[in-house]
């Protein structure tokens, strides 16, 4: 399994824990889902996938991944985040003097975390130390990045992002219950294909930015800053989606327990896109009032 997120690719679970019918061996990595027609799973090339009762014993099996360990991991990897994120907000002043440095520290704790984030999602197996590490760096960040939000721009917007960030969590993961949401091959490379291209348009109105000292593209700021962030909220939530099938998927399948390291991974990146995008679009409607 791969961290699921708006930017990291995605592989399947397989043979779990201890090994697969005809050979033994760790969760394989970046192998070719197994088709419809093969009777497997979409997602993940796996033995048990096709047969009901062989689902149910890998999921059994000792070692094997629960959702007991994904809700546990992640409890850790967001916990670090709000903690660091709130002595982010304590201790690095955000006023008129010492602005600059402060931006500039938390620019590099981002740089720290996307650099850890690229170093997991290319390690075979998953590293807690390393996720961890990933969650602190990003709560630092997020922790001046809202700080500054609600002291120049708009007061009291950073818990509105935080409660629009669990309702979307809770939205999607009802959507998702409820099969409202199907995770199909095609929603998958569709969702895959659009935040590529947010992701570049996002790059280029920052270079725009850059060069004119302006909004770039106007990304921003007015209405379109608003539709933008709408759709980023938008495929946060699918990817949200994305996460939900690639947990269910390998508690069914019986995959190693130390993968629900990396569920908590690709869960916390995606919530944290989530609250970006949130908090964009209520601070542009706090500023525009």
């Amino acid at each position: 399994m791969r961290s699921s997120n708006p930017v990291l690719s995605r592989r399947g679970f397989t043979s779990g824990a201890g090994g697969g019918v005809g050979g033994g061996g760790y969760a394989g990595f970046n192998t070719a889902p197994a088709g419809p027609a093969m009777g497997g799973n979409p997602y993940a090339t796996n033995p048990y996938a096709a047969d009901t009762y062989a689902r149910q014993a890998a999921a059994g099996r000792p070692g094997a991944m629960t959702m007991d360990d994904v809700v546990s991991r992640t409890a850790i990897t967001l916990g670090t985040v709000v903690v660091t994120a709130v002595l982010a907000w304590l201790a690095l002043p955000v006023d008129e003097a010492n602005l600059g440095k402060s931006y500039g520290i938390a620019f590099g704790a981002a740089i720290v975390a996307l650099v850890l984030g690229l170093i997991q999602s290319f390690k075979r197996r998953p590293a807690p130390a390393l996720i961890v590490a990933y969650a602190a760096f990003e709560g630092f960040f997020l922790g001046v990045l809202s700080n500054v939000v609600s002291t120049y721009i708009a007061p009291g917007v950073v818990v509105e992002a935080v409660l629009g960030t669990m309702a979307v969590f809770a939205g999607t993961l009802l959507a998702y219950r409820m099969r409202w949401i199907r995770v199909t091959r095609r929603f998958t490379r569709f969702v895959t294909a659009a935040a590529m291209g947010f992701l570049i348009l996002m790059f280029v109105n920052l270079l725009f930015s850059l060069f004119t000292h302006g909004d770039g593209l106007g990304f921003r700021s007015g209405g379109l800053g608003i539709a933008f962030g709408i759709i980023g909220i938008v495929l946060g939530a699918c990817f949200l989606a994305l996460d939900f099938k690639q947990v269910e998927d390998g508690v069914a399948h019986g995959a190693p327990r130390e993968e629900s390291w990396l569920a908590a991974f690709g869960l916390t990146m995606t919530l944290v896109w989530i609250y970006l995008e949130v908090l964009r679009v209520l601070s542009i409607l706090q500023s525009d009032n």
